[in-house]
């Protein structure tokens, strides 16, 4: 995992070539464009611990909740449980997660984090906690605020079902 990473610290520091300047009238494409550089200049902040973003956002959910299952945590993250489990393998691997099968539910496995789990979330929320800064200097911190008021909006259930209606 740490050589992926350092790979990915390469790329990231040799020549880009220059984004557009003009927006895609997608709406789609201009989120996953926003989403993916952030997800690269956090990703470069957290380096140091070993976690990509969106494991760390992984860790932070399960933190919050508990221990949740598969379903609930697939729910909360708005990730499908496949891809769940395919971001949960490495976390599991390097034993950060552990997965167990629900004591009430025997058809539900819950994810707790594992005491390296716990030790790594704190590592990589200090980082986090650098790149949030980062962005909201960068960006703007009333201006970070409403876009995470706006977003906060696009992927909820509400949302959804307003956008699945307008069809």
């Amino acid at each position: 995992m740490l050589m992926a990473i350092d790979t990915f610290l390469s790329a990231m520091k040799s020549p880009q070539q220059p984004v557009p300047a003009s927006p895609s009238p997608c709406n789609g494409a201009a989120l996953r464009k926003a989403g993916r550089r952030v997800s690269q200049l956090y990703d470069e902040v957290l380096a140091p611990s070993g976690l990509l973003l969106s494991q760390h956002s992984i860790l932070v959910h399960i933190d919050r909740a508990k221990e949740p299952t598969m379903g609930d945590l697939a729910r909360d993250m708005v990730l499908d449980r496949s891809a769940l489990s395919h971001n949960l393998k490495p976390l599991e691997r390097d034993g950060l997660v552990a997965l167990a099968i629900d004591p009430h539910d025997r058809r539900s496995r819950r994810i707790t984090l594992t005491a390296a789990g716990r030790k790594k979330l704190a590592q990589s929320k200090a980082l986090w906690v650098q790149a949030q800064q980062r962005f909201e200097t960068a960006y703007g911190a009333q201006k970070a605020a409403s876009l995470r008021k706006l977003l906060g909006e696009i992927y909820t259930d509400e949302f959804s079902a307003a956008f699945a209606g307008a069809g």
